[in-house]
């Protein structure tokens, strides 16, 4: 009798055994699928908050060269490039510049019908509705080439100054190995000249523009005329951008605007 409910009991507390471990196996496998879950999850996170917090982008074509120093990408939007200046070619107002063809012709070799990288300083347009951006093409900085080689000058606007030492490096090295426009351009009463008398204005006290264009500390441009209440007061550092012009209207087309007082 005791045989006879050996084996059935035996039988029973192997598969009672069997299923007991079968759930362990199981619950073990869900607790490794959540881990793993919430890892990836995780590294999802991780990157949106990295990719989100970036001033670049990547990618974007650009379209159209407008002239040395600004551009036109996918879908009409004009870029203006931070922290350097190239003598002026499309405004009907003022002559074409000295070296200004040649300044928008490299413009074009560099990146015309090319995808590059725009990377944001501080502000996101200027008053035109430009973007202001540093702008690569493949390994080049096309912000600090086009000043390198003497296509055009550094010029400072706070607060968007990131690169303005790198700048102003690669302009005094152009200005002194005469490259561009520091070569074929003569310069005469404070400006760099074309023997065609084409201009890029770089003004200095010394000529007969009287207007100093000033940059404030919270980065307003504001002009300031002959005698104006802060005329004798206010000096001019063109290391920061700040300027002289010869007309009220060209510190205007500039940027600037009129002292209150």
């Amino acid at each position: 009798m005791k045989e006879k409910l050996f084996y059935p009991l035996l039988g029973f507390a192997v598969f009672l055994v069997l299923v007991l471990f079968s759930q362990g196996l199981s619950s073990q496998n869900i607790t490794v699928n959540k881990s793993g879950n919430n890892s990836t999850e995780t590294e999802q996170s991780e990157n949106t908050t990295s990719n989100s917090g970036s001033n670049s982008q990547e990618g974007i074509l650009v379209t159209k060269i407008v002239d040395g120093d600004t551009i036109e990408i996918e879908g009409g939007q004009k870029v203006r490039y931070i922290g350097i200046d190239t003598p002026e070619t499309v405004d009907p107002r003022q002559t074409v510049g000295c070296y200004g063809k040649e300044a928008s012709n490299k413009n074009k070799d560099l990146v015309e019908g090319k995808k590059v990288r725009l990377e944001k300083d501080v502000s996101e347009t200027d008053r035109y509705g430009r973007l202001l951006r540093y702008v690569y093409v493949d390994e080049t900085f096309v912000n600090e080439y086009l000043v390198s080689e003497g296509f055009g000058k550094a010029a400072s606007y706070p607060p968007d100054v990131k690169y303005q030492d790198k700048f102003k490096a690669a302009e005094t090295s152009a200005r002194n190995s005469k490259k561009g426009l520091w070569g074929s351009c003569s310069l005469g009463s404070g400006q760099v000249q074309s023997s065609t008398n084409y201009s890029l204005t770089t003004l200095n006290s010394n000529s007969d523009c009287k207007i100093k264009g000033n940059i404030s500390s919270s980065g307003e441009k504001i002009y300031h005329i002959p005698n104006g209440s802060y005329y004798d007061k206010t000096s001019i550092d063109e290391s920061k951008g700040e300027r002289w012009f010869c007309t009220e209207q060209e510190a205007q087309t500039a940027g600037w605007r009129a002292s209150k007082l």
